[in-house]
């Protein structure tokens, strides 16, 4: 199994010392990955592209290992796009040719297409010359419908490399942007909405390692949420990189904010202090900039007047990825990205909402405003703030949680749950021949409790890949319907 990774089309323009160090940097996130996913794969570079050699030892894995393979091709920062490939030795034209009618017959059944080489080296012909070659072969000798150079439905991809063809089987679109690590390090904020979890996202495609701050503004359910979905952008987009997840508890600020500051600031000066506590804490992290999901107009908060107020409480770079975009653009994103329905469902608090919010900022208006508070009380948020690795936030929140009943047989009555995100269900879906099975994410689970009898005289099995969010979500369904849920474990699990 053989994998060509190109490069993303701003790393090829860059200096050659420039573009050695980050394709230095992907083959070792590539490497990290292979290794973390149970893949045994050999990266090597060339000039303008990677190749991974995957060794498949045990065949009845070759389909997992392939399908973990273009997981990780198709979520990692500054991968262009794959070709999968077969590589045979280049004797002739026609003999390449060959190799490509074969591989290709059956997808070109009754299809426009059209053939696009890339060759290097030496030969007797160019692309263009062998293009023509394979294509009005393939018309002919296929039951190719036609060629369509402009909008094909099938495109043909050949490479020719000096004394080797490559045939290439599948093509996998990447991320693009840049290796994680090779533009430094960010803190964003992140309040599980779609503005803040897209604009995570798009600072980690571009490079960037970003760590999560959250600030909890009350409630406990909130907080379980926004850690599963920074979570979840980590495990697809960033994993090769360890990463921490701050929890700041804002409670007492937003009280002080409620009982000092006047209606019409409030909004303002919250963001002032979530402003200062992130500089505080990206200082103590050696990070030197911070991010937040905030667009110009979206709401009172932020117009371009009260965002420059804002930043004015910040003693280190700004950056709002998302500062110009539309609203719907955003939601575009959150939706190809996998976190729309995370945003939707996320449990909301927000105890500072100002009746006549003020749209133009005054510095000195605000500062005036914010005499008022006991600035302690923000000291006491960030002394009590809670840094964890993004890898354990899950972990410690399965911790204590031993009372959770785990099953690998379940009797006939269970209802199996499968809770995995709609991603991991589409790819690898759970048939059980024996019990019922309900597809609910986990993030919909309170939501959609209408649903199940949970009187007590009918019991769901949750289940995950891992088991760590079944049990987490079985625990805290269990303390308002003692017994109701427990947790189905595949027995090869």
């Amino acid at each position: 199994m053989k994998f060509v990774i190109k490069l993303f089309p701003e790393i090829t323009i860059k200096s050659k010392s420039v573009r050695k160090q980050l394709t230095k940097i992907l083959r070792a996130n590539l490497r990290t990955l292979s290794k973390k996913h149970g893949v045994s794969a050999d990266v090597q570079d060339r000039w303008d592209s990677l190749v991974i050699a995957v060794n498949v030892v045990d065949e009845s894995e070759r389909e997992s290992i392939h399908r973990r393979m273009v997981q990780i091709l198709s979520h990692t920062p500054g991968i262009g796009y794959s070709l999968e490939i077969d590589e045979h030795p280049f004797e002739t034209l026609d003999q390449a040719y060959q190799l490509v009618r074969e591989a290709n017959r059956e997808v070109l059944k009754g299809k426009s297409f059209c053939v696009r080489v890339k060759r290097a080296g030496q030969h007797d012909f160019t692309s263009h010359q062998a293009e023509i070659y394979m294509g009005g072969g393939l018309l002919k000798e296929t039951e190719a419908a036609s060629v369509s150079l402009k909008n094909p439905e099938v495109v043909v991809h050949v490479e020719i490399r000096n004394d080797k063809v490559h045939v290439v089987k599948q093509r996998i679109q990447g991320l693009g942007g840049f290796p994680l690590g090779s533009q430094g390090e960010i803190v964003s904020l992140i309040s599980g909405g779609f503005d803040s979890t897209v604009a995570s996202y798009l600072l980690t495609r571009r490079g960037l390692k970003t760590h999560f701050c959250f600030f909890n503004l009350g409630g406990s359910a909130h907080e379980i949420g926004v850690k599963q979905v920074a979570h979840y952008i980590w495990s697809c987009y960033g994993e090769s990189h360890r990463v921490k997840f701050v929890t700041v508890p804002f409670e007492k600020v937003v009280t002080e904010i409620l009982t000092k500051v006047d209606n019409g600031h409030m909004g303002v000066v919250l963001k002032r202090m979530m402003m200062r506590a992130a500089s505080r804490i990206a200082d103590k992290m050696g990070v030197p900039a911070i991010a937040t999901g905030e667009a110009v107009a979206q709401v009172a908060s932020q117009t371009i007047s009260n965002l420059a107020v804002i930043d004015r409480a910040a003693d280190c770079m700004v950056l709002r990825p998302l500062s110009t975009m539309d609203k719907q653009d955003i939601i575009a994103i959150s939706r190809r990205i996998g976190t729309e329905s995370f945003a939707a469902s996320m449990p909301e608090y927000c105890g500072v909402i100002s009746v006549n919010p003020l749209t133009k900022g005054d510095l000195a208006k605000t500062e005036q405003a914010e005499q008022a508070f006991d600035m302690q009380v923000l000291e006491d948020a960030l002394y009590e703030s809670k840094i964890q690795r993004i890898d354990e936030v899950l972990a410690e929140a399965e911790s204590g949680l031993e009372d959770v009943a785990q099953l690998d047989a379940p009797a006939l009555a269970d209802v199996i749950i499968d809770i995995r995100h709609p991603n991991e269900v589409e790819e690898v879906a759970l048939e059980l021949s024996n019990n019922e099975v309900k597809t609910i994410p986990f993030y919909e689970l309170d939501s959609r409790l209408g649903e199940l009898d949970v009187s007590g005289e009918q019991r769901y099995l949750l289940y995950c890949q891992k088991g760590t969010m079944s049990k987490i979500h079985a625990h805290h369904l269990n303390e308002k319907y003692p017994g109701v849920f427990a947790v189905f474990v595949e027995p090869n699990g």
